[in-house]
This record gives C-alpha cells, structure tokens and sequence, in this order.
C-alpha cells in the first residue's frame, strides 16, 4: 500500500518557500557556529592528502595531523604578517593621503557643478548626509562583537581541523549508516566527487590568487602607484570573491589612484584592472579553477550573494564550493536532477 501523499503543484510552493525560509534563517542563527566548521572541514579536506602521505611513512596519526595543521597555519600568518606590516607603514600616509583626497574631492565637485550646473552647496550637503549615515551605521558594539568572534573563530578553526582529520574515518562510516546498502556505491561516488570539488577548487584559487598578486602588484609598480605590492595581494584576496571581488578591488585601486596621481591614472587603472580580468576570466579560472566546479555564472553571482547576506564574507568564499556540492548531491539522486542540471553550465542541445 503507497501511503505517500500527493499534493497538487499550488499547495507545494508554499511549503517549498516556507521550508527555504526556515533553513537560511537557521542558517543565518548559526552562523558563528556553522562558518568555522565548514571552514575547517574545507580545509581538512585539502590537507588530507599530506596526513595520508606522513601516514603512509609510518608516522603517529596525530602527530602527522598536528605538523600538517601547523604547517598550514605558518603559511596563512606569513602572509598575514606581510599584509600587517605594509599596513602598518600604508598607515603612516593616511594624513598625506586625506589632504590629498579633499583636494581631488574640490576639484572633482567643481568639474561636476561646471559641467552639470548643479549647485556646489546641494553636491556638499549630499556628501556629509551619505557620511553622516556611515558614520551612524558603524556600531562600536557591534564592531566589537565581530572582532570577538572573528578570535574565537581563529583559535576554534586549527582544532576543528585536527579533530576532523582524526576522527575522519568516523564521520565518513556515519555518513555511510545514514543510508541503505543499496546506496552505498551513490554515496561513495557524492563523497569521492566532494573531496576532489573541493580540492582542485582550493587549490586552483589559491594559484589564481599568487598570480594575479603578481600581475597586480607589477601593473600598479610600472605606473608608480605607492605600496603596489599591498594594493596587490588585497586586489588578489578580494579578487577570490566570484565576480563582486574584481568590482571592489578596481574601485580601491582608481581611488587611490585619483588621490595620488594626475587624474589621466585612473583610466590607465580600469585599463589595466580589465586586462588582468580579462586574462583571469579566459585562461585562469577556466584551466585551474571551474575545471571542476561547474557551476554557471548566474548561479554562482545569486549564490555569492546569498552567501554574503547570510553569513558575510565567509559566506561569499563559502558559497561556490557548497553550491557545487549541492550539484553533486542533485546529479546523484533522480528526483533532483532537474535542479543538477539548472545548477550546471552545460546549455541544452537547439530543438
């Protein structure tokens, strides 16, 4: 006797967007909770091939895992003490750079009101309301807050990796128990196709970023742009945010340019900033980055930001490997193909 009941396409789409609702507001709850782990367990993947290898040279689990880790967290405070010390003389130019940048700001006002004539006292007031709203927005509470958990996150993060990579065989037989035996080989394939998602895509940003570090930082040398190599390695980082990463690091760069340089460098940023993308977009990311997370480009720009409305910037670096997962996930169960199939990139054959 089928018990399963069959409710018409109208009353399912509202306990379909009532059920989306309630995850991205658990989501959002947990998100303290959530982002470290998920974030660990990415990077314990990643990590796991070297514990495999100190394993396979007769070397204590433990141990094996634990110089993995710290191996891993030496390289990541390297390159935050790069970015802290040339913040730290970057911040030393901050007065030049303000005087500079309301000089720029009455000339730009004044090319605006002779070109638009509108008058010069209603662009200021416009100007100190949007500062004014800034400033109200900008919670020290809040702030504080963030900055606790952003500690928290950093000392719970290397033991969340380590107890994943030890107890990894567990996780992996509980996910297995979860379902029949006759799923087995499905839910080995959903797992082996997660480790290599999330692999090959950490992997191929983290080359895409030392690349196009360099290409930043040697464009913005040539022109003569102070603290090129900070500048880069930031347009680099924002640049592993899918899509609104370019935009923000291109803004930054052609503002500084507009506050230091003549104003004819700000055309020469955006002309070097669109090369740059140009060169990622069509020989980086397609070779050593979407060569496995085949997810389309309205997905990936709808998921990022989702990602980031929910959990913030972790959310948007988070956003294209879990989605990519998720696709796995539709690809292997048949009544969510049609889902695996909107996910992906691959357009249907012309009738």
């Amino acid at each position: 006797m089928n018990n399963q009941l069959n409710f018409p396409f109208y009353a399912r789409l509202p306990l379909i967007f009532i059920s989306l609702f309630a995850i991205i507001y658990a989501l959002y709850i947990a998100q303290d909770i959530l982002t470290p782990i998920l974030m660990a367990t990415i990077f314990a993947v990643l990590l796991n091939p070297i514990v495999n290898y100190l394993e396979a040279k007769k070397i204590n689990k433990f141990i094996a895992i634990t110089f993995t880790v710290f191996i891993g967290l030496l390289i990541i405070s390297g390159l935050l003490f790069f970015l802290i010390s040339q913040a730290t003389s970057f911040s030393d130019t901050l007065p030049f750079l303000k005087v500079k940048f309301d000089k720029s700001s009455s000339e730009l006002i004044a090319w605006i009101v002779e070109k638009t004539h509108i008058k010069e006292a209603r662009i200021e007031s416009w100007i100190k309301e949007t500062q004014k709203n800034q400033i109200e927005q900008f919670k020290i509470g809040e702030k504080i807050n963030s900055f606790g958990n952003i500690m928290i996150t950093t000392v719970l993060l290397p033991i969340y990796m380590i107890m994943i990579l030890y107890y990894k065989p567990l996780l992996l037989e509980f996910i297995k128990r979860l379902f029949n035996a006759r799923d087995f080989i499905a839910v080995e394939d959903v797992l082996l196709n997660t480790k290599k998602i999330i692999q090959s895509y950490v992997i191929g940003l983290f080359f895409e970023f030392i690349i196009i570090s360099i290409l930043n930082s040697l464009g913005l040398l040539i022109m003569g742009i102070r603290y090129a190599f900070l500048l880069g390695v930031i347009g680099a980082l924002l640049n592993l945010i899918p899509y609104l990463g370019a935009i923000i690091a291109a803004s930054i760069y052609m503002i500084i340019a507009f506050i230091t340089m003549p104003p004819i460098f700000v055309l020469y940023i955006l002309i070097m900033y669109v090369i740059i993308q140009f060169l990622d977009n069509n020989f980086l990311i397609p070779r050593i980055v979407a060569s496995r997370v085949q997810i389309n480009a309205l997905i990936s720009i709808i998921s990022v930001i989702i990602g980031g409305a929910i959990w913030g910037i972790p959310g948007m670096f988070l956003s294209i490997p879990l989605i990519a997962i998720v696709k796995v996930i539709c690809d292997h169960v048949e009544s969510l193909n049609a889902w695996g199939f909107l996910l992906g990139d691959k357009l249907p054959d012309k009738p």
